[in-house]
């Protein structure tokens, strides 16, 4: 029975939540209770701890109508995210849509690199390359008190969602929008101390084999890396040889069984040194570090 099929049942909150758990949970839901009460969250305009202080209240028909809708798009696959239109990124709220790709907790990784790397330094000057939400630039000024930021997109729709996370967070002073591809956007006198990138890095072909909700649904530009995935991480290394200030860094997240191929590619570089690696939570080589030889 579902909740349009009973009207002249009484749905609680708890009731809700509970029948809705075990529905996603069918249709292969990873945190069902966790999506559930988001959804329900959304479509009541509550805060999700709202639900529990509130758990034996009767939802409405209105509220009932549009949780069912989301629960609906959720079991057909479309990601939560977009659903209710935010992320959570380094325990910052973001903006996403379909025009950009959700923030995942692995990139978090490039986040702390960057805090860890940064932290003596005085004003550096940064670049995001490929920004989407502009989740990466705007945690990183968050937590280094004078780093500035130029946050770089070849889509002008993902600029538009960057732009307003950046001013939702109050940081348009510190980090400035740039449209075009990789670096181009640099004028010659820029010469960037971070380079940060979460670029296309899934191979072309496995790009089929990726979960129906990241397929179907996100952006395939900002997952395409090309046949090995790492055509973009080698053009934008490429790029910044002649952009990036004396002994500048460039991080960039990387695919699991990527970090070992770059090392070996650049280890008789005569513009880069391969500085290691930093590994997400799995013990997975995340992020990749190069610094410019001088």
């Amino acid at each position: 029975m579902t909740p349009d099929q009973a009207e002249e049942e009484v749905w609680t909150v708890g009731r809700l939540l509970r029948w809705t758990t075990d529905f996603l949970t069918r249709h292969g839901s990873d945190s069902p209770r966790l999506e559930s009460e988001i959804l329900l969250a959304k479509a009541l305009d509550w805060q999700r701890v709202k639900l529990y202080m509130n758990i034996n209240e009767e939802v409405g028909g209105l509220g009932r109508a549009t949780f069912r809708e989301l629960v609906k798009k959720r079991s057909a696959g479309e990601p939560v995210a977009y659903l209710v239109g935010h992320k959570e990124f380094y325990s910052l709220d973001f903006e996403v849509g379909p025009d950009v790709l959700i923030p995942r907790p692995d990139t978090e990784i490039l986040v702390m690199t960057f805090l860890e790397l940064a932290k003596d330094l005085e004003s550096p000057l940064c670049v995001d390359v490929g920004t989407g939400s502009g989740c990466i630039a705007v945690a990183c000024v968050r937590h280094h008190a004078t780093a500035r930021f130029i946050a770089i997109d070849k889509s002008t729709k993902a600029l538009g969602v960057a732009s307003r996370n950046i001013h939702k967070h109050g940081f348009q002073d510190r980090i400035e929008i740039r449209n075009g591809s990789l670096l181009e956007p640099l004028k010659a006198d820029e010469r960037p101390n971070f380079i940060i990138s979460n670029p296309p890095y899934i191979p072309t072909l496995d790009i089929a084999g990726l979960d129906a909700t990241v397929q179907k649904y996100e952006p395939v530009s900002a997952l395409d890396g090309g046949p090995d995935g790492l055509l973009l991480v080698r053009e934008l290394l490429r790029q910044a040889a002649v952009r990036i200030a004396p002994e500048g860094t460039v991080l960039i997240e990387i695919g699991h069984d990527q970090a070992a191929k770059l090392e070996s590619e650049y280890s008789e570089s005569a513009e880069w040194a391969f500085q290691g690696v930093r590994k997400d939570l799995g013990g997975i080589a995340r992020v990749v570090i190069f610094q410019r030889k001088s």
